[in-house]
Formats: structure tokens, C-alpha cells, sequence
């Protein structure tokens, strides 16, 4: 005797299976962009980022208080202080993040030895000052970690903190290579991925799509302007 298996209660048993949706004509309705991802054309609305009231919560007041009694430019130097998904980013003068980073780095009460990361971002169409550097802050002593952020035009400069953290030293080259950021005091301010005589910085978002063909496993594979999905 053979027993059909149950099917769950209120299944639709004549109901065709579900196909994936094709990679060739996308998802979400999205056509005509080229772009065969499916997320071509979605949009996510860009919220201005305003600075958050005190207080901050946890031990972001602790840092916040620090850097102002042992910093007495605070007020000038730092435009908005940020809480968002519990993490901590101070905005500064782009003129003053030399300044602040010692500060940072020295005092007793704040000791953020290590600086893990200096990168760069370009808000496009935002406003003028487009280019945004920030630079991760690591208190080993206190288990903390806080955000320094500067805003500067396309073209524009920021002094070095190099002397202050020596590892920013290739991280702010990067910065310059990808971004154009330049960062004043350097000590040798150079390319670091990309060619001495690349014209550009390809990490902004107005850099032209382009590239060169990649040979791989016997096949060659056309640059991104030149494939199909693009055109």
C-alpha cells in the first residue's frame, strides 16, 4: 500500500513552481538601466546628517567632556558631534584635525594610541565640500573607539596626522590616489596603487567607467565599459 505524503494545510498544490527571477532581464521590475543586477534605478533617500544633542549615552559623553576640557579650541574645532548605530564621529575644521588628533592621541583621559584607518568617501551633489576623510580611533587602554571626520572640495587639502599616527602614513596615500585628497605636510605624498602618470582618481563617483581587458583561464574578458550589461 503506498501512502501519499501530507501536504501542508492550505497549499497550493496546482499552483506553478517558482522560478527565480531571471538575471537577464533583473528584478524588481527595474528594466532599460543595463544594469542585469536588479537594482538598477532603486533609489535611497539621502537624509542630512545633523548633530545629535546630549546626551550621547554610553561613554560617548566621557569622550566628548575629555576633548573639551583638555582642548580649549573645541568649540571652533569641532562643527557636530554624530551618534548613529552606536558609533561616535566628531566632525572637524579641516584645518584643526592635526590639532584634535594629538589631543586625541596625549591625554590621559582619552589615550586613542592607535589610528586603524584613514579612508575616503564622496558624497556626490551633496554640496561643496564633496570629499569626506575620516580617520577610526582605537583606545587600547580603554577599549573605546571613536570616528574624526573632515569635509573638503574636490581638490582640496588636509593637513597630515603622520606625525601623530605614524600607520596613516600609506592609508592617506591610498586616500590621495583614490580620492585626490591632498594632505598637506606629507612626507611623501605619492600614488600607491595606481601608475605615477594615472590621470584621475578612480574612487570618485564621477570617475569614468573604463578599464583594460583581463585574460583569465584562456578567456578574455572585455573592460566594464565595453560588456554587454553595459551598453
Amino acid at each position: 500500500m503506498t501512502v501519499e505524503p501530507s501536504s501542508p494545510e492550505g497549499a497550493n498544490l496546482g499552483a506553478p513552481a517558482q522560478t527565480p527571477s531571471s538575471p537577464q532581464k533583473g528584478m524588481f521590475g527595474i528594466t532599460g538601466t543595463g544594469d542585469v543586477s536588479g537594482f538598477g534605478g532603486l533609489v535611497r533617500p539621502r537624509h542630512e546628517v545633523v548633530g545629535s544633542p546630549k546626551p550621547y549615552g554610553g561613554y560617548f559623553d566621557e569622550v566628548t567632556d575629555a576633548l573639551e576640557e583638555a582642548y580649549p579650541g573645541f568649540a571652533d574645532a569641532v562643527e557636530k558631534v554624530v551618534v548613529d548605530r552606536d558609533e561616535l564621529t566628531l566632525h572637524i575644521v579641516p584645518e584643526r584635525i592635526a590639532e584634535v588628533a594629538q589631543i586625541m592621541r596625549d591625554d590621559d583621559s582619552l589615550r586613542f594610541e592607535l589610528c586603524s584607518s584613514v579612508s575616503g568617501v564622496d558624497y556626490l551633489n551633496s554640496d561643496a565640500r564633496r570629499l569626506h576623510v575620516t580617520y577610526h580611533l582605537a583606545s587600547m587602554t580603554y577599549r573605546r573607539r571613536v570616528r574624526l571626520e573632515v569635509a573638503v572640495p574636490a581638490g582640496g587639502s588636509v593637513p597630515t596626522v603622520t606625525s601623530v599616527y605614524p600607520t596613516a602614513d600609506w592609508q592617506e596615500r591610498e586616500t590621495y590616489d583614490m580620492f585626490g585628497v591632498i594632505f598637506t605636510g606629507h612626507p611623501n605624498l605619492t600614488r600607491v596603487l595606481m601608475p605615477d602618470d594615472w590621470e584621475g582618481h578612480p574612487q570618485r563617483k564621477d570617475y569614468p567607467l573604463g578599464g583594460v581587458p583581463v585574460e583569465y583561464k584562456g578567456a578574455e574578458i572585455p573592460p566594464p565599459d565595453q560588456r554587454r550589461v553595459y551598453q
